[in-house]
């Protein structure tokens, strides 16, 4: 059966590359018995590709079942699924078939099968691999042959680490996988399925179709859909009933739309192989400050050598301190010029890497350890030998304070 002819008959609107592909393997693997789970976020129409397998393949004379598992309680869930006998708990005053064995010969959809508990996966997991269950109160085998399509928005591997999901029957129900694309994936068919909505409900209402202005296709298309489809239809039932004019335009539609949630916005993902700690990232940032201190101490040498007068060093000086948090140590016109950077005041000092000294040298000389010497000793003496204090005060580390101390025999 052709892909158009199935979006056709099941009302299914795109032509993206994703989406075709999804149908082609519920086409492929409908004629077959395999267990299949269908994987998407919420809004995505996961419940459309079950009635496509089903309708496609030989059990579609049989019965069609689709059960929310996360919509039936923890404690009614085996009775719902796998039948109860008559005086197996309080309120069971009569025996009662359960969905597998009234589905026996066709299909049963579990949709949200995350949502099982855990003692009910592992009924399930019988049923996957024998066909075998039994009854709540009953110690009688029944047996059925029952096809199972399940469905998901969660990250079920996830939900394996966490021990919510058992992991042989995530194997067992992943036999066939078919992965339903979020809206934002499929740019070209927003518009064509807003186009079909607006005409539904100007059907639904008596009232014209809505249209849309280019700038308002635009946004429309850029917007991200967490919701994916169902937040589409949402959005444009809200504009077809509250909107007199009937020509959106694109500050009218983002009046509807979710600040916060535009595919051109950048976003920060992490996981566990790529992730960086706000010290890596500070690090980073000193690492890139550091280049430009060197070509700034570079400038600032070739202004004394030149001969340029106290104002406008001072000028400089000023703009370095604005710009970059920078102090400027301006020496005698034979010395040459050092940059104090200011770190952040959060960097852990015990553990703060030797490469991040308060000062980079382009030319170490003899009056400038002198006079970090007498920094150091005036510090120390202001702060009556608190080196914490005094580190703070040289803006270096209480590491690198405690080594200029012993370098240089500070008593």
């Amino acid at each position: 059966m052709e892909i158009q002819s199935i979006k056709q008959r099941f009302g299914i609107i795109g032509n993206s590359p994703l989406l075709n592909r999804a149908i082609d393997v519920a086409i492929q693997v409908a004629p077959t018995d395999l267990t299949v789970l269908i994987t998407g976020e919420s809004g995505t129409g996961k419940e459309v590709f079950p009635k496509i397998i089903h309708q496609s393949g030989s059990r579609k004379h049989g019965h069609y079942i689709a059960v929310n598992c996360g919509a039936i309680p923890e404690g009614t869930i085996d009775s719902e699924l796998f039948g109860h006998e008559k005086g197996s708990f309080t309120g069971a005053h009569e025996a009662r078939k359960g969905y597998f064995e009234v589905a026996d010969g066709g299909t049963i959809f579990l949709d949200e099968v995350a949502e099982l508990p855990l003692s009910t996966q592992v009924r399930l997991l019988r049923v996957l691999e024998t066909g075998e269950f039994l009854k709540v109160g009953s110690s009688k085998v029944v047996k059925t042959n029952v096809r199972v399509v399940a469905a998901s928005n969660v990250n079920l591997p996830k939900s394996i680490e966490e021990g919510k999901f058992r992991q042989d029957l995530y194997y067992r129900l992943n036999t066939i996988p078919v992965l339903i694309p979020p809206l934002r994936d499929r740019k070209d068919d927003i518009y064509l399925i807003f186009r079909k909505f607006t005409t539904d409900f100007a059907e639904k209402y008596r009232m014209p179709p809505l249209r849309l202005t280019e700038d308002a296709q635009v946004v429309l298309k850029n917007f991200y859909w967490p919701g994916n489809i169902r937040q589409l239809k949402n959005i444009t039932e809200q504009v077809s009933i509250i909107e007199k004019e009937k020509m959106i335009d694109s500050a009218t539609l983002r009046k509807y739309l979710p600040s916060g949630h535009t595919s051109e916005l950048p976003v920060l993902y992490k996981n566990k192989e790529e992730s960086f700690s706000e010290r890596e990232l500070l690090y980073k940032v000193l690492f890139d400050m550091k280049k430009d201190m060197t070509e700034l101490k570079k400038i600032v040498l070739e202004l004394i050598e030149n001969g340029d007068d106290h104002d406008n060093i001072e000028e400089t000086k000023a703009l370095l301190v604005k710009d970059f948090g920078t102090d400027l140590i301006v020496p005698d016109k034979h010395e040459a010029p050092s940059v104090k950077i200011h770190r952040p005041d959060d960097i852990d000092s015990d553990h703060e890497h030797e490469d991040f000294d308060h000062s980079e040298i382009i030319e170490e000389s003899l009056s400038l350890q002198d006079k970090e010497r007498e920094m150091i000793k005036m510090a120390l003496e202001k702060h009556r030998g608190k080196r914490k204090n005094a580190a703070n005060e040289l803006g270096i580390s209480e590491r690198t304070l405690y080594r200029k101390i012993k370098e240089y025999n500070i008593k």
